[in-house]
């Protein structure tokens, strides 16, 4: 892999451009005819033909010769910009994930930028699109309802933004108005509403709140950060729910702007985006970056733009926030560290937590990791002396830790799934006016459909798995594949009519809430629920300003979000995350129970958390109910150790899949094989173990049956060293002409 350079000798032009292709190296090409070398930089894009097509590359280096004949080069056809796009610390950062996750640098690359910039557009901020805000003026609150009283939907809509202090977008109207634009438009036209667009990054606020009193333990954390900006440093913030990780982050991005330094503050979904946005916008007054997937294209680029220019001191966003360029990056924060949304699962299938610590590490400032359940791995590192480790053992203020109970549901009579206890214990908090977060794992109305008579399943086609019941819908639904079908009639296999849900989703414990506690709003909170844009803020917005008394959901309500008023959080199903395939299993299931339980009580009032179970001996549930995540883990590192398996290990999988059961196994026998002879071959250094191949976990999915290799060693270089000369290889085998193949390196799912 070259190093981004200018070649002292590049007079003749020839320039190095990584191509978003499946392809490893990097492509010659000569200058376009209207460029000199004085005007192209390592890191700007060029527009090149390649193939049958033009693709946007990223000018690596300027060489005076080439690898290839000059006579068979082809110029550039355009240069896109006038100077590096990507600054030299994105371009070494992309080029050490490339060799890291074996992945083509010009597609790492590609996955650095923005889709506008990728597309070739100007790199210029521009006027952003479709972020209109619709705002009642003075002659629309001046209206009498009487003058709507023959048209209800204006009227409504009248009412509501009458009764709105702000200006609201769509996302806010598309949660409580369906086919709100016609009406919208003919309140415009008859002159009550103003049109207004929202600026590309939230203005900052006119007042800020000031900073609590903190208590020892983030004091102490405050200090330990505070002492390691200005230099490389790795800290684990590992505090309970509720004990205050927001402040020593809001402590720490204080240092860093005073010293006119720019703030990365990662988070793993876009649902914990904008309450994490409100609470930074209380605390400074300075413009925030957002970057995220629910922003449109020309938003999310020009936060790109201004974040590389320096112009957003606060820079928060998702995974791939990780690779934004910043003029002058002070520290980088990730929030919820722990969480698997962090690692990329399909194409670039990198670690953005990982990646961070390597751009710090580069650029020479500290990195933050907060989690109340910090990885294995994370905790192993600390262990190690690799991180320092800052503790929150206690709630901050005078919040107290949730009282936390196993109830035994064996040989226990359930309604709809809920125990006698847990309804004496939802009507008893709701009886003192708060309110109640129930936790279910499973969207849906139920599980699947089963005919009574014969015990035919409805199953997907596609899939090792079965289609989910979607009653308010009518449809069974695949959650794998997203193949659907309507809801049968009749058995297919014995033309019963007697089918019936099989177990329970979300959908069915919230109508099955509705008849026990008929006086209480609920609100359900699930991927079903949320799926317009807005809607999950729309909702967790109602839920903090005391609407809904009871809440449902699914591990979307698990992170972040503080609910004061929720004192009791019922857990439904504890068991179906105890005995999972992949070795990760209990400590996720231990991670999504704790934080789950840490929604409650977060006020000044007690929390309770009751957990449904059929095995409330297992020692999992033992170990979370005693409050101790830090000895809950250390048992899992000792069985990790024992076993061999990560963080005391270093794996990668090779996944395989094709349209016939027989072709993804052949291809891996086949690579397993040429893994053994490449042992024995000089200068290769061979894993300690090639396991499998084996079927995935879901062996079919969407048509197409998959299987893995597992490689494992004992010492990272030594995996990387036989990655680097097997993988050229594989491609080279005949059957892999047959598979679709692809490597994941530090592997978070085995399946």
């Amino acid at each position: 892999m070259q190093t981004a350079s200018v070649s002292p000798g590049a007079s003749q032009g020839i320039i190095q451009v990584a191509v978003p292709s499946p392809l490893p190296q990097t492509f010659d090409y000569l200058l376009p005819a209207d460029c000199s070398v004085a005007q192209i930089a390592p890191g700007a894009r060029v527009r090149i033909p390649f193939g049958r097509s033009h693709k946007i590359g990223i000018v690596m280096a300027l060489e005076s010769d080439s690898r290839i004949d000059p006579s068979r080069l082809k110029p550039a056809i355009e240069l896109l910009d006038h100077g590096a796009l990507l600054p030299p610390a994105i371009l070494s950062l992309a080029q050490w994930a490339s060799r890291y996750y074996h992945y083509p640098i010009g597609e790492v690359l590609s996955a650095t930028l923005p889709t506008l910039l990728r597309q070739g557009e100007a790199a210029q901020i521009t006027k952003p699109s479709g972020e209109k805000m619709w705002l009642l003026n003075d002659s629309g609150r001046a209206i009498s309802p009487q003058t709507l009283k023959r048209a209800p939907r204006q009227l409504a809509l009248l009412q509501h933004l009458q009764q709105s202090e702000k200006a609201l977008n769509a996302s806010e109207l598309d949660v409580q108005f369906e086919n709100w634009r016609g009406v919208m438009r003919s309140l415009h036209e008859k002159g009550w509403i103003d049109i207004q667009e929202q600026t590309t990054l939230p203005s900052p606020a006119a007042e800020t709140t000031t900073a609590p009193e903190l208590n020892a333990a983030q004091t102490f954390a405050c200090d330990a950060i505070h002492n390691a900006l200005g230099g490389f440093q790795s800290l684990l913030l590992d505090g309970v729910t509720g004990s205050g990780k927001t402040e020593v982050y809001f402590n720490a991005v204080e240092q860093v702007l005073r010293a006119d330094k720019q703030a990365l503050i990662l988070v793993p979904e876009i649902g914990l985006t904008p309450q994490l946005l409100k609470r930074f916008q209380q605390r400074f007054a300075v413009k925030i970056a957002l970057l995220h997937s629910g922003l449109n294209d020309k938003a999310r680029m020009n936060s790109w733009l201004q974040a590389k220019a320096g112009d957003a001191p606060i820079v928060i966003g998702t995974r791939s926030a990780v690779f934004t360029p910043m003029a002058r990056l002070g520290i980088i924060l990730i929030d919820e560290e722990h969480d698997l949304s962090f690692k990329q699962q399909e194409g670039f299938r990198y670690h953005a937590r990982d990646v961070a610590i390597r751009r710090a590490q580069q650029a020479g400032i500290p990195i933050v990791l907060g989690s109340a359940t910090p990885s294995l791995e994370s905790l192993h590192n600390a262990r190690q002396g690799r991180f320092q480790h800052l503790t929150l053992p206690e709630r901050a203020g005078n919040a107290a830790h949730p009282k936390i109970r196993l109830l035994d549901v064996r040989q226990q009579k359930l309604t709809e799934g809920f125990s006698t206890t847990l309804l004496q214990a939802i009507q008893h908090h709701l009886d003192r006016g708060q309110q109640v977060l129930l936790f279910l794992n499973r969207r849906g109305y139920a599980p699947t459909l089963i005919c009574h008579d014969c015990g035919w399943l409805a199953n997907c086609s596609r899939c090792d798995a079965h289609m989910i019941l979607h009653k308010s819908r009518n449809l069974l639904r695949c959650h794998h594949c997203d193949s659907q079908r309507r809801i049968d009639t009749q058995c297919p296999d014995c033309g019963s009519v007697d089918l019936r849900p099989l177990g329970q989703g979300t959908e069915r414990a919230a109508e099955a809430l509705a008849e026990l506690f008929p006086q209480n709003e609920i609100i359900r909170i699930d991927r079903d629920s949320t799926r317009r844009k807005g809607a999950l803020q729309s909702l967790l917005k109602q839920v903090q300003h005391g609407h809904g008394q009871i809440l449902l959901g699914t591990q979307m309500l698990a992170k972040g979000h503080h609910l004061p008023n929720v004192t009791l959080v019922g857990i439904l199903d504890a068991d179906q995350g105890l005995f999972g395939l992949d070795f990760r299993a209990s400590e996720r299931m231990g991670q999504l129970i704790i934080q789950v339980a840490g929604r409650a009580g977060r006020g000044d009032k007690r929390g309770e958390v009751l957990i449904q179970t059929h095995h409330p001996e297992h020692p999992l549930l033992n170990g979370i109910i005693h409050h101790d995540y830090s000895r809950f883990a250390s048992d899992l590192l000792i069985e990790r150790s024992q076993a061999q398996l990560p963080p005391f290990r270093h794996i990668a999988l090779l996944r395989a899949e094709a349209s016939r059961r027989d072709q993804p196994h052949a291809f891996l026998s086949a690579a397993r094989d040429m893994g053994f002879q490449l042992a024995n071959t000089q200068g290769a250094h061979c894993p300690t173990e090639l396991l499998g191949p084996i079927p995935a976990a879901m062996e079919k999915r969407a048509g197409r049956y998959r299987a893995l290799l597992l490689i494992q060693t004992h010492q990272r270089a030594t995996l990387h060293n036989f990655l680097r000369h097997w993988l050229p290889q594989l491609s080279q085998l005949p059957q892999a002409k047959k598979v679709r193949w692809s490597i994941d390196v530090d592997a978070m799912e085995i399946g």
